[in-house]
């Protein structure tokens, strides 16, 4: 069975334990507690092969520098995750994609960009073109 490493970045605050969680095992977290790292497993079917992913929930404070390096090395698929409601957590997250292109030496690194707290539409600090743009 194939393996994969998925790794999801982001600011803290952003919800990426939240949507790991809610991947992963099904179950919306509402509740936050800093995560420093988590790792998770799920077996899922990818074009048409089952597969196991190992997603790997990172934190979302830069004073573990020496494991996002780390885990920025070893992850073969990035999930980026910014809050719409926080246009400080989208402009980072353009730092976050250059480091791993710069880590990975390469600009061909699987990432998809998930703009999170969609939910919080009165509190919406991010449009969907801004983010759209960036995505492309």
């Amino acid at each position: 069975m194939k393996e994969y490493k998925i790794v999801v970045v982001g600011n803290g605050g952003v919800g990426k334990s939240a949507l790991t969680m809610q991947f992963v095992q099904g179950v919306f977290v509402s509740s936050y507690d800093a995560t420093i790292e988590d790792s998770y497993r799920k077996a899922t079917n990818i074009d048409g092969q089952v597969c196991r992913l190992e997603v790997l929930d990172t934190a979302g404070t830069e004073q573990f520098t020496g494991m996002r390096d780390l885990y920025m090395r070893n992850g073969q698929g990035f999930v980026l995750v910014f809050s719409l409601s926080d246009m400080n957590s989208f402009n980072d997250i353009r730092a976050v994609r250059d480091l791993i292109v710069k880590i990975k030496q390469s600009q061909a690194v699987p990432m998809i960009l998930v703009g999170n707290k969609s939910d919080l539409q009165f509190e919406r600090e991010v449009q969907y073109s801004t983010a759209n743009a960036l995505a492309k």
